[in-house]
């Protein structure tokens, strides 16, 4: 072996060494990196169920007695059926409110609003709008919707205050959800002569659905579990129902948008500021249950993604 082939050979040696170096030192920093990260997700893993499981322990006696589900507050036993009832019909009303007008934005913004600064400044006011406290939006929702629509304390007035925040959510999940679908979809839609309106309707809210539905249950349990904007607009009294009334607007009949409501978030923040003998109790009773209905709405959410992802997509 002469000497330029011994030249040419020791660099070639040492690349080599150097490589398998810098190899074994990115694999220990990938190490290092994935057991930081797991560790973090781990605690806070372990954190929120210590959360769920520690509420879970304090309140699901109280929750599992007789007729603390059936009951009213002012029962014997003490109970939190109109407080239930107000939460769930609460929250239908919003979503009657904020769904459909959501989907309307979202399907404008995506589909028919030309990209220029309007457009750029209306993302900007939504995402502000999804950034805004609640208890601000509450503030607002007292002076505007109370005092000047005249609405009063009233279920209207708590769901439109919610709508307010539910809405940017909404359209900023059912935007995405339009975005994801394929370009492809629109443009062999559209060459087979179909207008914007149609493919919209007939290719993109289909494709989109399971993404969308998914977002407007997990927003329902956000709203589900709201407390501060309610306090300032629906009120925080506990309610006096009669289920027999057919007078709409009695401030008894269940149904009356007009009247007062107290949902279950209101309720515990209720008891925990005026507590009485036996409140504690019925705060952790009241907490297990506003838990277990959000998240049954996680659950729900994926349950039905995962069933119209299959029934639409053919997946």
């Amino acid at each position: 072996m002469d000497n330029r082939t011994a030249t040419a050979q020791a660099p070639a040696a040492g690349a080599r060494r150097d490589l398998s170096a810098h190899v074994k030192r990115i694999g220990r920093q990938d190490k290092i990196a994935t057991g930081i990260l797991t560790a973090i997700v781990a605690f806070v893993l372990l954190l929120l169920a210590g959360i769920i499981l520690y509420i879970l322990v304090r309140g699901g006696g109280t929750a599992l007695t007789p007729g603390f589900l059936t009951n009213p507050s002012s029962a014997e036993v003490s109970g939190i059926l109109y407080q239930l009832f107000d939460s769930f019909y609460m929250l239908i009303i919003t979503l009657l409110i904020s769904v459909p007008i959501s989907l309307g934005g979202a399907i404008f913004l995506v589909e028919y609003a030309p990209d220029n600064w309007v457009t750029s400044a209306a993302s900007t006011a939504i995402e502000t709008l999804s950034s805004l406290p609640s208890i601000v939006v509450g503030m607002f929702g007292s002076l505007f919707f109370v005092v000047v629509m005249g609405w009063g304390i009233s279920i209207i007035s708590g769901a439109v205050a919610l709508t307010m925040f539910n809405i940017p959510i909404l359209v900023r999940t059912i935007q995405q959800a339009l975005e994801d679908v394929p370009r492809s979809q629109r443009d062999a839609a559209l060459a087979m002569g179909l207008t914007r309106w149609e493919t919209t309707v007939n290719v993109l809210l289909p494709a989109a659905m399971p993404a969308i539905v998914t977002g407007i249950v997990i927003s329902a349990g956000r709203v589900f579990g709201e407390a501060a904007a309610l306090i300032f607009t629906s009120g925080s009294a506990p309610s006096r129902l009669n289920f027999a009334s057919t007078d709409l607007m009695s401030p008894t009949n269940p149904f009356n948008i007009f009247r007062p409501a107290c949902t279950l978030a209101v309720y515990i923040w209720r008891l925990t500021s005026e507590p009485t003998p036996g409140s504690a109790e019925i705060v952790w009773g009241t907490a297990t249950v506003l838990i277990v209905c959000v998240l049954l709405f996680n659950v729900l959410a994926r349950v039905l993604g995962k069933f119209l992802a299959r029934r639409l997509t053919a997946e």
